[in-house]
């Protein structure tokens, strides 16, 4: 009789085990067209992640209705001059920014002038020491580093000029190391949360992630750390790669990085998250190379910029499921903004724009997140 119970309790203490282990995420059927709203709970250990990420993705599809920002401010101030120094202009945010910069600067006739850094660190040194030469009244530092410029920056603040960031670095407002102004940008942590529980909310739980990011970026590289981190929540959701690709190279790099990760994971891969939209622009077409139609995993969000062309892949629900964009036209209007507040010896405004998911649920016909009001606003503060 002792055996038999021996035998019946070591049965039950290994049918318990393997109850345990498989617990996790409940595993999700992989749907064509993914949607958070679905009121299905994954399993133990992520129902409670699971419940917050799909709340987290309904809020940010309805971000931004109406004008939050600044309501008030100096007039604006005549006869400035802005220099915007671009990582490269190829980066589909940073010349996003830049035309809103131009068409805002000029409205209230200063003149805007933009250098191209060509994405390398040569290049950005040369536009930097150009930009200096012509003495404006202000620098932009879009979409780089400004420590990798960092003889040039002392030069521009010894010379009086303001630099205000563009995604120069992790946070949002003033910096003293580096000295800017202000620095322009959502919140990283925002973004980068809610791309990851996008992933979570849509897999319901269950997924298997390649992240693309480009470390040469200090900014990019602490995004793509904190999505990791936000998905890592989630015991049923792995990260099956980490890919580091320069923006600068991925258009050269990511059709060559997406077959390799096809034959490596094949259907393990089924979710995308990255850094930038251009990404998945770059990477379809080794997807159609592998017999992938681009309708079917793996989904892919990008975590910035707000590329066009993410808007339209979403809608045509093909290469790419959600973006989280930066609403580049009012940024560019609150870069104008804040050098007019500092020209008239003001505090900057300290707004800092609320994160936003545009899906298939929100994309309509537009190729950019342009939230209500701003321009209005704008206007008035400056009296034109």
């Amino acid at each position: 009789m002792n055996g038999v119970r021996d035998r019946v309790h070591r049965w039950t203490v290994i049918l318990l085990a393997a109850f345990l282990l498989t617990g996790g995420c409940g595993r999700a059927r992989i749907a064509s067209a993914p949607d958070a709203r679905s009121n299905t709970t994954g399993g133990s250990g992520c129902s409670q992640i699971l419940g917050e990420a799909k709340k987290a993705v309904a809020r940010a599809e309805t971000a931004g209705g109406a004008w939050d920002g600044p309501t008030s401010g100096p007039r604006a101030v005549r006869g400035k001059s802005v220099i915007l120094i671009a990582e490269a202009m190829t980066n589909p945010g940073v010349a996003g920014v830049a035309r809103s910069v131009q068409t805002a600067g000029r409205s209230i006739g200063w003149s805007i002038r933009i250098i191209d850094g060509q994405g390398s660190p040569a290049g950005i040194k040369t536009a930097f020491g150009e930009a200096i030469t012509l003495r404006p009244s202000g620098i932009v530092v879009a979409g780089f580093d400004p420590g990798s410029v960092a003889q040039e920056v002392r030069r521009a603040n010894e010379a009086g000029i303001p630099i205000i960031g563009w995604h120069a670095v992790a946070d949002p407002g003033p910096s003293t190391t580096p000295r800017l102004f202000t620095n322009i940008t959502t919140r990283i942590e925002d973004v980068a949360a809610i791309s990851a529980r996008w992933i979570i909310a849509t897999s319901n739980g269950k997924a298997g992630v390649v992240v693309f990011g480009d470390s040469s970026v200090p900014f990019a590289d602490r995004k793509a750390k904190l999505i990791k981190t936000e998905l890592a929540r989630c015991p049923g959701v792995t990260v099956l790669a980490d890919e580091n690709i320069p923006i600068p190279d991925a258009g050269t790099r990511t059709p060559q990085e997406v077959s390799a990760l096809l034959a490596r994971l094949g259907a393990r891969w089924t979710h995308s998250v990255a850094i930038n939209d251009l990404y998945f622009a770059d990477g379809a077409p080794a997807l159609r190379a592998a017999g992938r139609s681009g309708d079917g995993p793996p989904y892919a969000v990008g975590a910035g910029d707000g590329d066009p062309s993410a808007f339209v892949r979403i809608r045509a629900r093909r290469d790419q499921a959600a973006t989280v964009p930066e609403p580049l036209g009012q940024q560019g209007a609150q870069i104008i903004d804040e050098f007019n507040r500092a020209f008239a010896g003001r505090p900057p405004s300290g707004y800092v724009a609320p994160v936003h998911l545009t899906t298939v649920h929100n994309v309509d016909d537009t190729t950019a997140w342009d939230p209500k009001g701003y321009r209005e606003a704008y206007r008035r503060i400056w009296g034109i």
